[in-house]
């Protein structure tokens, strides 16, 4: 093979690698954006919960004191019932009766409901406790190791570089030239395999003459449709 186009091929995998280096100052910022978010929802939802599971204890017993009292006053308004000399204190006093048990009914009713809550509470607390344990513990080590890979970013990209102005400066300028435009104006792979005797980038086929010429590597040939750089792999491939 020619001597340029292994040095292409080798600076095609560098120049890769670094697009996947530049790539990640995106994504990993967002990854981890991502992890955090979704260990700061975990804690939110049991906050929420604790905060309704207090909120309802407190409503439970504000509950339980007003049907103490009412209870309470309807033991006084029944006494009261042996001293009514009218039909009129009598009516009176009977619907102050009734009044008082509709909202012992009504309390008691809400009490229940409000005690059934707490049950449902209480288990949803465990829950998204676990839940939550479970989310930071997973989380934490994949932050740790994309904060790793971040790290890293600056110093590997440097190593990479130099990689490149190394290998860049035994290429011929001619066909460094031509890679660079391809690179540029395509992206991607420039320089290719032929595969079934056509562009292993664009499938255009090649004529028999430029099979041949690919096949000697005694210099750089492009594809005539797509512009890449191409080079024969084997026989079993083509």
């Amino acid at each position: 093979m020619n001597s340029d186009l292994e040095l292409l091929l080798k600076l095609q995998v560098i120049d890769y690698d670094i697009g996947e280096l530049e790539r990640s100052k995106e994504y990993l910022p967002d990854m981890m954006g991502n992890l955090r978010k979704e260990i700061e929802e975990a804690s939110t939802n049991l906050d929420s919960t604790a905060t309704e599971y207090e909120q309802s204890r407190l409503r439970q017993k504000s509950l339980e004191i007003e049907v103490q009292s009412l209870e309470a006053n309807l033991q006084k308004f029944q006494q009261q019932m042996m001293a009514i000399k009218t039909n009129k204190e009598y009516d009176a006093l009977v619907s102050e009766i009734d009044n008082v048990k509709s909202t012992i009914s009504n309390n008691e009713t809400e009490l229940l409901e409000i005690i059934d809550r707490i049950d449902e509470l209480e288990k949803d607390s465990e829950d998204r406790k676990e839940k939550l344990l479970n989310v930071e513990e997973n989380n934490k080590k994949q932050l740790a190791m994309l904060q790793e890979k971040v790290d890293s970013i600056g110093s590997t990209m440097e190593t990479k570089m130099g990689n490149r102005k190394e290998i860049s400066s035994s290429i011929t300028r001619q066909t460094l030239t031509i890679y660079e435009r391809v690179k540029k104006g395509k992206g991607g792979t420039v320089v290719v395999v032929v595969k079934k005797r056509a562009c292993g980038a664009c499938y255009k086929a090649l004529t028999p003459r430029k099979v041949q010429e690919i096949k000697r590597a005694d210099k750089i040939n492009t594809c005539d449709n797509c512009g890449r750089l191409l080079f024969w792999e084997n026989e079993e491939s083509n």
